[in-house]
């Protein structure tokens, strides 16, 4: 791998993609076009993010099944970013198998992070839980392990279990400050003001307000007999 692909890689790894982009703007080769595609895609360009990946994977060969998965999981997080949720779990079963085979632990890890985050969007929270379970994320760097209790956070907060969510995001804060990625420490901290946001509203003896997550779950723990509005036959 070559100076300028080490070093625009490095740049994406910090969270810098312009600076990835000045190194490789203007390369074509298979590496390039996979780290100009993580770039749109972290500048929030997806559809020409995933037209870059899609390159890059035809032009790497057939003997760089490493190279073609990652484009795949890159895809893949460009997918769910996009809340496009058609994607096939298989081809990123397969390339998280192929990256695992091949010492790829981080990138594998990331996968089944990308698939957990698929099964909680269409609320499968046991099967979630159960796809992280088998990775310990202490292992990997502050990044993955930020994504990791994010992920953890939103599975608590969908169980009300706002305790354990709040202990996931002080973690997640902890290694997103430790990875110095600003837009990461801006996902921890938007994902905190979940918790003071209104989430419901609370219709009793006439009177309405808004409650705090962290208020339905006391109400919905208490004895008190709850209406939800919500609910459907």
């Amino acid at each position: 791998m070559d100076s300028l692909i080490t070093a625009a890689a490095r740049c994406l790894a910090q969270g810098d993609p312009l600076g990835a982009l000045k190194r490789i703007s203007l390369r074509d080769d298979a590496p390039a076009l996979a780290l100009r595609g993580i770039a749109m895609a972290q500048l929030g360009g997806f559809p020409r993010a995933k037209e870059l990946l899609r390159r890059a994977a035809r032009s790497f060969s057939s003997k760089e099944s490493v190279a073609r998965a990652r484009c795949l999981v890159a895809e893949t997080e460009i997918a769910l970013a996009s809340r496009d949720l058609s994607w096939s779990s298989k081809r990123l079963e397969v390339a998280r198998a192929t990256l695992e085979k091949h010492g790829d632990r981080v990138n594998a890890a990331y996968a089944g992070y990308l698939e957990a985050r698929r099964l909680l969007l269409v609320g499968r929270l046991d099967q979630a839980e159960h796809m992280l379970s088998n990775f310990d994320f202490a292992l990997f760097p502050p990044a993955l392990r930020t994504a990791h209790e994010l992920l953890v956070a939103g599975i608590a907060m969908r169980r009300l279990n706002t305790k354990a969510a709040r202990a996931a995001l002080a973690r997640a804060e902890r290694y997103a400050r430790q990875a110095s990625i600003p837009a990461l420490m801006a996902e921890v901290e938007s994902a905190f003001r979940l918790l003071t946001t209104p989430a419901a509203r609370l219709i009793a003896r006439g009177e309405e307000r808004p409650i705090l997550l962290q208020e339905v779950e006391e109400l919905l723990s208490s004895k008190v007999l709850v209406m939800d509005a919500q609910c459907r036959a």
